[in-house]
């Protein structure tokens, strides 16, 4: 078993923490972790995008000139893809660009993604995260004793104080541990856990 600090707010290593192999020390499946970012990037996709072929413009019903005798190359419509104002060869339609990966392919890279921050030290444990009010100035000084710029915060619990207070902040985004995803989890340089989300990790995905 991989053993983590514990630390405090103040940023002070209060204990140790056993994290469970079968979440935290898995092989890296580099494969399925590349297959759940384009997922999730897929999945975000509006698709609406819309341009119109030489069918969906206006104009273009009679022929320009005749075909013969003029000097000009043959056309048979003025909305041909050549013309200004024509239509768009090959143009886009509206599409769902979504596609589906199954529960056990999702949990093996999230797996993934977090044993690669705990082999990479960018695994830090703090013992509670609780603010008495919504301040950013104290969620930032949490931070910086934590010497965790850019991270990923992620709670066990909803709590307002802390979410609220980290919203100001660029760098920083809280999550739940039932709203983790990959993506966030290696777009953020340091994942922070409160003693309890790791729990609650361990609980649901080993």
């Amino acid at each position: 078993m991989a053993k983590v600090s514990v630390y405090n707010m103040e940023g002070k290593e209060v204990g140790n923490m056993d994290l469970n192999d079968a979440v935290f020390g898995v092989e890296i499946n580099e494969h399925l972790v590349h297959m759940a970012v384009v997922q999730q990037l897929a999945n975000n996709r509006q698709g609406t995008q819309k341009a119109k072929t030489r069918s969906e413009v206006s104009g273009g019903g009679r022929k320009p000139w005749r075909q013969k005798g003029t000097g000009h190359a043959r056309q048979g419509s003025t909305r041909s893809p050549q013309w200004t104002g024509g239509g768009t060869v090959f143009a886009p339609v509206p599409r769902d660009y979504s596609f589906k990966l199954n529960k056990k392919e999702k949990r093996a890279a999230l797996k993934s993604v977090l044993t690669s921050k705990v082999q990479e030290n960018k695994f830090i444990v703090v013992d509670e995260l609780k603010l008495d009010e919504i301040k950013t100035k104290k969620f930032a000084e949490v931070m910086n004793n934590l010497k965790a710029d850019k991270a990923l915060v992620i709670l066990g619990d909803m709590d307002t104080n802390v979410i609220k207070s980290a919203a100001n902040i660029a760098t920083v985004k809280t999550t739940q541990t039932s709203e983790m995803n990959v993506f966030d989890v290696l777009k953020y340089d340091t994942v922070v856990a409160t003693k309890a989300a790791v729990e609650k990790i361990e609980e649901v995905y080993a």
